[in-house]
């Protein structure tokens, strides 16, 4: 089996954005929609008829055409809508036997779905997967009186929304459908589409949605049990514990108020006996009719408006249907939370308080977690598809039953009997063989799961590894409070990155020194890699700061030497070198990987040199990168005027660009022609290690490299083009004094253009301009502002 080109049958926004994503995976995909029933004045008024190719193809015209306009983006960068085909159902149904998959995004309606799976049978080629993606509409029903031979290929892919952003794939089986299929579009999910599959059963909303949605039903009733209000409810069920900044209500408007309660009816229609559970409050229903529907709907439970002080955020009262200022929360228990530590402390904490804060917080989360280990055995496998389920597509940090776990499954059980209520089978029955845990961990930090009386190993991804498992199996090889170089095996280190927020300092750089010399004695290769929230935001600005407000220009000086100095040893290692950025990649990080070898991305990489943005040049290397980089790719003997290609560098610097996506970076001259990306991220470590053990089988130290300068007459076209921006007020009169010190250095300072130049000098350059513009006050005002407000500040 293989997938090289898709059909995707609804074109609305859920079928649109899985286009869209499959475009980001290199897929090719067919849109198809109805035929729409009556013309538009602009058609009627152009002389077209309902006969017009471009009539009869206007649905799904028009939805790919938004994907230009969505925010968040659906697509890595705009061109890949052109993997993009669309038509309709009434003319191109025969097109159907040129793709490998038919994925279904209709409306949740099973008569329609029926219907149009029927006509896609006939069309389709022997052995073609067809898919749905409903949310919960049973698999059994949308599959009876299709042959055996279409059922065998036929199955549920449930992507989460939007399909870029979010991870989770729930595959869910038909009654016939043939297991390998399953693990096929499993590996496929994985590996192609960078996605966190988790196999459910063939029950309403699946895992993740059957859950979330009681989780959030639940809440909504507590809070008016409770009589608390909507900001209140958030700040309860947000980070504090382990649920996203969205929290709750916030959550569903960005999801949708009609979806949301679309899902909660569906599990009370297809478990009757579960219908009271899911009981939504009159007010919901007022919403409703209102249109007061989220995001789409620009209201919903919170609403933005504008004031004299400038945009703020209003909060819906339940009970007037009127909007009020949104309010600081207290609660004494919620700050005892806050500085409880671990999250699993935070949680403890929380719940165990005596004002109502805590009274509701327990009331919900006892809730959440008796009716996930109720229902764990009818909607999956084991416990580890409904915790990475709810991980994956709700995006919490823990799943219920590593939540049970955390707050201790013997004392939680205790509680929640004392207080009147029955515990689940599941919960009884591995409390009465004496286990404490859902999980177990072994000593070489290996994971197994409770199931059926027994500790299961869990399974593990070929594709990805564990950095904190190979430092608990003794893999570690050096290290310090900054980084440490781990063994992945098969003659390649891994060099990774902990300091505070991956910030790179004194620590960072001399482990990459330490790292070099260990590798190049002992190793193929290095990958510079970790696996915290991103893979670093650049240089410690506080250090900085300190070292100008006192200036201490001898210590900044020692300090960007040292940088320049662990780039340069990386640009110039003896072994090679791939670097494996993910998240936000700014300022040294991106120093980082712009000297590696290659580079090996998650797909979704936010990288740039921001430097600017607070006030300075990038100092380890980066400008002088870039300028570098400029001319790169211009054939030896080949005329070209350097104005466009430094400009397009520049710019990128100067506007501290950051890309968003690993597709954008290259766009952005980040990525070379060479360097690849990964869709997903758990992967990254591993594909890099392959990069490495690839480039080792003929690897060649880079020699010194000599490189042009462009000159004063290139540097005028970038003044020329500043001055207009700031007369236009783009840009501020200091944002054009930074821009120009970055242009002196990109372009070789002084020399004439054309000079000969190594890149020490262009270093010495970009090291003299940092140092100039961190005496500047107007800098030192922006880095204060950064390290306050985490925004720039245009001064």
């Amino acid at each position: 089996m293989q997938i090289n080109k898709v059909a995707v049958i609804g074109s609305g926004v859920m079928g649109s954005t899985i286009a869209a994503h499959l475009a980001n995976a290199g897929i090719p995909s067919l849109l198809l929609d109805i035929v729409p029933n009556a013309l538009l004045p602009e058609e009627e008024a152009a002389g077209l008829t309902l006969e017009s190719r471009k009539v009869r193809n206007r649905i799904a015209v028009s939805n790919k055409a938004k994907l230009i306009k969505m925010n968040p983006a659906p697509l890595f960068v705009p061109e890949f809508a052109d993997r993009i085909e669309v038509g309709n159902l009434s003319d191109d149904l025969d097109r159907l036997k040129e793709v490998d998959w038919v994925i279904e995004v209709v409306v949740e309606r099973l008569d329609i779905k029926v219907d149009l799976f029927t006509k896609v049978a006939a069309h389709i080629r022997p052995g073609t997967i067809v898919s749905s993606n409903t949310s919960g509409i049973s698999l059994k029903s949308m599959s009876e009186g299709l042959s055996p031979e279409f059922t065998r290929f036929f199955l549920g892919t449930h992507f989460f929304n939007p399909p870029r952003y979010m991870k989770l794939l729930e595959i869910i089986p038909g009654p016939n459908t043939d297991p390998e299929v399953m693990n096929f579009m499993a590996d496929f999910g994985e590996r192609v589409l960078g996605k966190g599959v988790v196999f459910g059963k063939d029950t309403p909303n699946f895992i993740a949605n059957r859950i979330g949605v009681y989780g959030l039903t639940v809440t909504l009733q507590e809070m008016m049990h409770f009589d608390l209000t909507i900001d209140e409810v958030d700040a309860l069920t947000g980070p504090i514990m382990g649920r996203p900044k969205s929290a709750s209500f916030r959550t569903v408007d960005m999801v949708g108020l009609d979806t949301f309660v679309h899902v909660a009816a569906n599990v009370g229609e297809g478990v009757p006996e579960e219908k009271e559970l899911f009981v939504l409050p009159d007010f919901v229903q007022s919403m409703l009719k209102n249109g007061w529907l989220g995001d789409k709907a620009k209201q919903g439970f919170y609403k933005k408006v504008k004031t004299a002080e400038g945009k703020a955020i209003e909060v819906l009262d339940p009970k007037t249907l009127t909007y009020n200022p949104k309010k600081n929360v207290k609660f004494s228990s919620l700050d005892k939370a806050k500085n409880a530590g671990s999250l699993a402390n935070k949680i403890k904490t929380l719940v165990s308080g005596k004002d109502v804060g805590a009274q509701f917080a327990w009331s919900v989360l006892k809730a959440v977690l008796l009716y996930a280990a109720k229902v764990a055995p009818q909607v999956a496998d084991d416990i580890t598809a409904v915790d990475a389920g709810m991980r994956l597509g709700f995006n919490w940090e823990m799943g219920p039953f590593e939540t049970w776990d955390a707050l201790g499954v013997k004392a939680t059980a205790e509680r929640i009997v004392a207080e009147g209520d029955t515990l689940p089978p599941i919960v009884e029955k591995l409390l009465a063989e004496g286990k404490t845990s859902f999980y177990e961990k072994s000593s070489d930090g290996n994971v197994a799961f409770y199931a059926d009386g027994e500790y299961r190993a869990q399974r593990v991804s070929p594709y990805s590894f564990s950095l904190k498992q190979a430092r608990e199996q003794g893999k570690k090889i050096l290290g310090n409070a900054g980084a440490s170089l781990v063994d992945l095996g098969d003659g390649v280190a891994c060099l990774e990155f902990h300091s505070p927020n991956n910030s790179i300092g004194a620590d960072i750089m001399n482990m990459i020194h330490k790292s070099l010399a260990e590798v190049e004695k002992n190793y193929l290769g290095l990958v510079i890699g970790s696996q915290g929230k991103n893979f670093a935001v650049g240089a410690n600005l506080m250090l900085i700061l300190m070292a100008a407000e006192d200036e201490d220009w001898d210590e900044l000086d020692m300090m960007v030497r040292e940088f320049q100095r662990g780039t340069m040893a990386l640009k110039y290692a003896k072994k090679p070198v791939v670097a494996a950025p993910f998240g936000m990649t700014l300022g040294g990080g991106a120093e980082v990987c712009l000297h590696s070898h290659a580079i090996q991305a998650s797909a979704e990489t936010y990288m740039g040199l921001v430097e600017l943005g607070v006030g300075l040049l990038p100092g380890g290397g980066g400008t002088k990168e870039m300028a570098v980089r400029a001319m790169e790719g211009i054939l030896p003997g080949v005329q070209a005027a350097p104005d466009y290609f430094y400009a397009k560098r520049f710019e990128t610097v100067a506007m501290a660009q950051v890309s968003t996506s690993a597709e954008m970076a290259r766009n952005l001259g980040f990525l070379r022609d060479h360097d690849r990306y990964s869709m997903n991220a758990d992967h990254i470590l591993l594909d890099a290690k392959a990069r490495v053990i690839d480039l080792a089988r003929n690897f060649r130290p880079l020699l010194p490299l000599k490189t042009k300068t462009a000159g004063s007459g290139v540097r005028a076209t970038m003044e020329l083009a500043l001055y207009g921006m700031k007369e236009g007020r783009y840009i501020s009169a200091y944002d054009e004094y930074l821009a120009k010190k970055l242009a002196y250095v990109m372009t070789g300072g002084d020399k004439p253009a054309g000079s000969i130049v190594d890149e020490q000098y262009l270093l010495d350059l970009e090291r003299e301009g940092f140092l100039s513009l961190a005496g500047e006050m107007k800098t030192q005002d922006r880095i204060r502002y950064m390290l306050a407000k985490n925004k720039p500040l245009r001064n």
